[in-house]
């Protein structure tokens, strides 16, 4: 039986290794989080849309979109608008050099574990859920909050890129 507890272990090792391997690959690439990524790909897919839109379809609170929209903003990749029809409404859409940005980034790994785990037939798909929610529960991790994101620390965090630039102003 250890034998399969060592297994398993090392299989979530393997797993946790290759999200933070593509996190840093990400980031090498765009100075952007996966998160600030999946964030500009929302935003270029709807053309202008609102933080709120942009927080349930990430799956983070509003606070913390916002926060991943502000970080896009100052790097020129997003840029805010009012909305003609209610100026109240705060709309977000892509720039052009959002754009160029998105055309170069590597693909994160949670579109290529999606478009893998979605060819699967329905009952594996609902098996490795099952498995998955019982390794979280096992770990403790049944209430911990989560989006839906292959990534490592916090969703809202600054990239490599971020705290580099923070390092050189601070010069």
């Amino acid at each position: 039986m250890e034998h399969r507890s060592t297994t398993s272990l090392i299989a979530l090792r393997r797993i946790l290794r290759a999200t933070e391997l593509n996190a840093r690959a990400l980031s090498r690439a765009t100075g952007l989080t996966t998160a600030q990524l999946i964030v500009l790909e929302i935003v270029a897919a709807a053309g202008r849309i609102s933080p709120k839109e942009i927080s349930g379809k990430v799956g983070v609170g509003q606070a913390t979109a916002t926060s991943l929209v502000d970080k896009l903003v100052a790097r020129g990749l997003v840029a805010r608008t009012r909305s003609e029809r209610d100026k109240r409404v705060v709309l977000v859409s892509p720039t052009a050099a959002g754009h160029t940005l998105l055309e170069a980034a590597p693909d994160p790994l949670q579109k290529t574990f999606a478009s893998q785990f979605e060819a699967l037939p329905d009952w594996q798909q609902a098996m490795i859920v099952a498995t998955l929610e019982q390794v979280g529960a096992m770990l403790n991790a049944g209430s911990l909050d989560a989006a839906p994101l292959l990534d490592v620390g916090a969703v809202d965090r600054q990239s490599a890129y971020e705290s580099n630039e923070s390092n050189v102003k601070g010069r």
